[in-house]
């Protein structure tokens, strides 16, 4: 992929023990601005150029989330995982270097002991798709414990009209609660809460260009539709550190009716 070169212009982020604490009672933190205007735009170029690639509707590519396994036309709710293994300098950015510092001190760990990986999420203009409420944690591996969190830069500004992140503060203290995939089909990778949970007190996280909010991998959270004619674009990245085997896997059926699903499609693909 032809990309030009990075900006050079350096911009420093960092957080204090008020915003730590802040995400330790909520479970999630918002920061207004995570790189400079240079980057950002080249940060577009980027997600742009990749999102020109013609959908696989798989996992090794770009698929829509609220669609089933295989659909190639126009995402509602795209996504296309580790987008640095297409363009590797992505971990040289401002971008990621703040946001691994950050994510470094809201799990309290060392920043060599702090792994990350990367998606885009995007919703075309007027997508009347949802990002349900879920908890991250509920994609994962059964066999593993995680000390994990999510990053969310907005490419453009975000509010509620167009799909901005909402999130209920506090409920990242609970376990992970059942789950189920979009309209109870596994064929569809989205997820979402499969009883009633309670999110009247989740409040949106309206962003600016560049700014990017953080969330603890157990917080209930969710995306509106797009309201408007514009794509919303945004750059998520995971921050963890090395998953921990666990004796027992933990009982969450719809990881394995998923992972079937995706098997028996991609035999189908083949």
């Amino acid at each position: 992929m032809d990309i030009r070169p990075l900006p050079a212009k350096e911009f420093e982020v960092d957080i204090g023990e008020p915003q730590i604490r802040f995400y330790a009672e909520n479970g999630y933190l918002a920061v207004p601005r995570m790189t400079t205007d240079e980057e950002l735009e080249w940060l577009r170029e980027v997600y742009d150029a990749l999102l020109a690639m013609p959908p696989t509707g798989y996992l090794d590519g770009i698929f829509d989330l609220s669609r089933p396994y295989g659909t190639t036309d126009t995402p509602k709710l795209g996504q296309l995982l580790l987008p640095e293994r297409h363009v590797p300098q992505i971990r040289s950015t401002v971008m990621w270097r703040n946001a691994h510092r950050v994510a470094s001190k809201l799990l309290k760990m060392s920043p060599a002991q702090v792994e990350s990986w990367g998606h885009l999420i995007f919703k075309g203009a007027n997508s009347p798709a949802e990002t349900p409420w879920h908890q991250d944690e509920a994609y994962w591996d059964v066999t593993k414990d995680y000390n994990a969190l999510g990053s969310w830069l907005a490419l453009d500004k975000v509010d509620t009209d167009n799909g901005c992140l909402w999130f209920v503060p506090g409920s990242h203290r609970g376990e992970v609660l059942p789950h189920m995939h979009g309209g109870d089909d596994p064929k569809i990778h989205v997820l979402q809460f499969s009883e009633k949970v309670d999110t009247s007190a989740g409040v949106p996280v309206p962003l600016p260009a560049g700014g990017m909010s953080f969330h603890h991998a157990r917080t209930h959270h969710y995306a509106g539709i797009n309201r408007t004619n514009r794509i919303r674009r945004a750059w998520a990245n995971e921050f963890q550190t090395t998953p921990v085997p666990r004796d027992k896997p933990k009982d969450f059926p719809w990881v394995a009716a998923g992972k079937k699903a995706l098997a028996e499609e991609l035999g189908r693909r083949s």
